[in-house]
């Protein structure tokens, strides 16, 4: 049997290197060291996951159960698996003392080495340049598949180390069998940007479809047999927050039918209301009833992924469109023209921001839908350049500020390495309400501080707005974004999605007239 500490070494030597192609080779020769059954824990191990999900043992209790450690290795991958089942299945009374005395007795068996390991692995700080990407085309080559056939599975899989141990075990006809399945959701496609209409030609031309580019939740739609359910993009299933969005699937004509779209809140004049009032709908304690008097919701759907007996997900654009009008009534899609002239698709993105919305979105009308992927068929146009970046640390304010924190410090996601790179600091763009809500929320996720600064696990993600990005030699990345301001929290995206120092480049690279491509 395998002992855990094989993959904390392998951990350790990925998150050495920031050469994607050693990770890889790290990551496949110990995927196919592993004995069949233990395939799944240990690639979801090493993508810094844990099966059970979230085990009820706060970050706390997981410092008080570290301890020196034993000396020599003997924890097998199917003790932990063993020993995490068993945390996450207590339930009843006493069941925080059971849980924290179950980990006592995990961590009893560990090295020092091996503590350390779980303890990020099991809040989520697991950050060692493994991403889905990277671990996908690692189970590629250990399986010795097609990198996309791996991909295409890991769309539709539930869980990646699902798809790791098929791709091992079964091969390619075993891959062949994840499938877009009603009422369980997969990972929205995700956009990159561009700066304007012209640039959005320049890549996906000559024809390109453009559509409101609405600031509300995205939400993905699934009905099957009657029984309608919505998910959002963290895949959670809010069916019952939005019963307006339920009310307009369950309408359609089509037996089954799986949707991706926004829904929001408009005024009465049709216009949006902001993102953070849409948000309200999605609350902890929710009084949907009142709130859908208050704050009714309007749904938006921009792309059809499977209708009736037809899974579309694989298809070009242009069809899954198609289906898209041929199934839903005019009112609940996208406003979208598909064009190939400058002049209009100006004119029409013109008419987005006229009508109180962020921007438009161009899309490629050849590309299939990239599930859980950030990809170059989707741009993003929008009036202001923002991003969407990690808090890292935030520092006491001063004045009216003092007792609050304040003057945040931003990064990126590094590609290479999984690991977020500062770009800078704020402390514009806060309101008072909001001061009150991030001190409490980062004390909940501190980490160390110093006199004047808390550092923070980089959980939350903060859209922030800018006039441009300049070099910086003050910070890790070599960039920094002038006159940075936050325009609101994104509780809806999770650390992973937050934008990459890789457009971070290409941004600055925009503004600067730099092509990479030719400038070497």
């Amino acid at each position: 049997m395998t002992l855990l500490a094989v993959i904390v070494d392998t951990s350790k030597r990925v998150a050495a290197t920031s050469s994607r192609t050693a990770k890889i080779r790290e990551l496949a020769a110990t995927l196919r060291s592993l004995e069949r059954e233990e395939i799944a824990i240990g690639a979801a191990y090493l993508a810094g996951e844990v099966p059970q999900g979230k085990i009820g043992i706060g970050y706390a209790i997981l410092q008080e159960a570290r301890s020196e450690g034993i000396a020599t290795p003997v924890l097998t991958l199917n003790d932990v698996d063993h020993s995490l089942k068993e945390m996450a299945s207590i339930r009843g009374s006493g069941a925080a003392m059971r849980r924290t005395q179950a980990l006592y007795d995990l961590f009893g068996r560990a090295t020092h080495e091996e503590q350390q390991f779980l303890m990020r692995l099991m809040v989520g700080e697991l950050r060692q340049g493994a991403l889905g990407g990277v671990m996908i085309d690692a189970i590629a080559s250990a399986a010795e598949l097609s990198p996309a056939i791996v991909r295409r599975a890991a769309m539709y899989g539930e869980a990646l180390h699902t798809v790791a141990s098929t791709a091992m075990i079964e091969g390619a006809d075993g891959l062949a069998r994840f499938q877009l399945r009603t009422l369980t959701p997969i990972a929205p496609m995700l956009a990159q940007t561009a700066n304007d209409v012209a640039e959005a030609f320049d890549q996906l031309g000559p024809e390109v479809a453009f559509e409101w580019k609405v600031d509300g939740a995205r939400v993905q739609a699934h009905k099957a047999n009657g029984e309608v359910r919505v998910y959002t993009r963290s895949l959670n299933d809010v069916s019952a927050a939005v019963p307006e969005v339920v009310a307009a699937v369950r309408a359609l004509a089509s037996r089954e039918i799986v949707l991706d779209g926004e829904t929001v809140a408009l005024q009465p004049d049709g216009r949006p209301r902001p993102f953070q009032v849409t948000m309200r709908r999605f609350g902890r304690k929710l009084d949907v009833a009142a709130l859908e008097k208050e704050l009714p919701l309007h749904v938006y759907f921009f792309d059809c992924l499977r209708l009736d007996e037809m899974s579309l997900a694989d298809q070009p654009a242009r069809e899954r469109f198609a289906a898209l009008a041929q199934a839903l009534p005019e009112a609940n899609r996208v406003p979208r023209i598909v064009t190939s002239s400058l002049e209009e698709a100006q004119a029409f993105y013109n008419r987005a921001i006229e009508s109180g919305h962020e921007g438009v979105m161009a899309k490629g009308l050849d590309a299939p839908y990239e599930a859980g992927n950030r990809g170059a068929s989707w741009l993003k146009i929008k009036r202001a350049h923002t991003l969407d970046l990690l808090v890292l640390a935030a520092e006491w304010g001063h004045g009216r500020r003092t007792g609050k924190l304040s003057n945040l410090h931003l990064g990126a996601i590094d590609p290479a390495t999984g690991e977020p790179v500062m770009l800078g600091k704020t402390f514009k763009g806060l309101t008072d309400a909001l001061l009150e809500w991030q001190t409490s929320e980062f004390l909940a996720r501190e980490v160390r501080r110093d006199q004047w600064t808390v550092y923070v696990r980089p959980e939350l993600v903060v859209e922030i707005a800018f006039n441009d990005i300049q070099a910086s030699s003050q910070y890790p990345g070599g960039y920094a974004l002038r006159f940075a301001r936050v325009k609101r929290y994104r509780p809806d995206k999770k650390p992973a999605e937050a934008d990459t120092m890789d457009l971070i480049r290409k941004l600055y690279d925009a503004q600067s007239g730099v092509d990479r491509n030719t400038s070497r």
